[in-house]
């Protein structure tokens, strides 16, 4: 949507249901901006199955497919992202190509030489569900991991479409880049973290975590926001992306990142425990969505709780 306001796009889906969503200007997802921007704004977009079509002629490829974390490996599985690439760089030799989806440390460095490309580079994008428009046309920063024209064309194009005046922009190396994202990812799973342990705390020695977290809050180096206590942190990214910059630190002495991991199987630990000692019948569960106002509850954190009770 962000692009397609001043360029054209068009967007690729393994999906029919979603592409014919698209192209009848109807939000495939639970997203208020998508949805508004698909009905009402003119844009020169549309959706396909065919990779092969849509990429021939094109300037950029921006590949966004999914990136799930091997258990067994202890790795991003991209073979997603190395499949469309492969497949883009014989389509349309000439496209440069935006890998959006995360993935480890390294990975375009290697992934250039294993091809024998230039061709890609590296843009993270951090945006919250169900917020992914909104995040886009207000952005915190935009990070291209490419020092170069094509580089700075793209950042501008994504400038371009967005509401929000004086972006910040940085240009770094394509490692640099992919860090970027990971540790982001990583600071936000361990604030969540943090003031889940404090509500652990508070709740074993009944206190009210909600004056706590007010009392902390009001630092100004603090802040008061994001200090919400939960399940554990959940949802698509902050989980894998977290164990993903373990996994990267394989060489590295660390500490923090692995309690960063452990704090959410011990807050979901603990939260179960809680619910047995009050010995019920029957445990209700309100919804299975990562977060208000998402559709999406792969990895929502209160799966867990649900595993250690052996709901089914």
């Amino acid at each position: 949507m962000l692009l397609a306001q001043h360029n054209e796009v068009v967007g690729v889906d393994i999906s029919r249901e979603r592409v014919d969503a698209i192209n009848a200007r109807k939000s495939p997802i639970i997203d208020l901006e998508l949805a508004q921007y698909l009905a009402e704004k003119n844009l020169n977009l549309r959706a396909t199955i065919d990779l092969k079509a849509s990429v021939k002629g094109a300037d950029y490829v921006i590949v966004s497919t999914p990136t799930n974390y091997d258990e067994k490996t202890n790795f991003f599985d991209t073979s997603s992202v190395e499949a469309v690439i492969s497949e883009v760089i014989q389509l349309e030799s000439n496209a440069s190509i935006v890998v959006k989806s995360t993935v480890p440390v390294g990975f375009t460095d290697e992934l250039k030489k294993r091809f024998n490309i230039n061709s890609v580079m590296f843009s993270p994008e951090f945006l919250r569900e169900g917020r992914a428009l909104h995040d886009n046309l207000n952005p915190s920063r935009i990070v291209v991991g490419e020092k170069s024209e094509r580089a700075e064309l793209f950042a501008n194009l994504l400038a371009q479409g967005a509401q929000k005046r004086d972006v910040e922009i940085l240009f770094t190396g394509a490692r640099e880049a992919e860090a970027i994202k990971l540790f982001s990812n990583a600071y936000l799973a361990m604030r969540v973290a943090y003031l889940n342990e404090l509500d652990s705390f508070a709740l074993a020695g009944e206190m009210d975590s909600r004056e706590i977290i007010d009392g902390v809050s009001l630092d100004p180096r603090i802040g008061n926001y994001y200090n919400n206590p939960s399940f554990g942190y959940g949802g698509y990214c902050l989980p894998k992306d977290t164990k993903q910059l373990l996994a990267n630190y394989d060489a590295v002495p660390q500490n923090i990142i692995r309690a960063i991991v452990d704090a959410n199987s011990t807050r979901k630990d603990f939260l179960s425990d809680q619910i047995y000692k009050l010995k019920p019948d029957v445990v209700g569960v309100y919804r299975l969505s990562m977060k208000q106002g998402s559709d999406n509850f792969r990895d929502s954190a209160v799966l867990g709780i649900m595993e250690r009770l052996q709901i089914n």
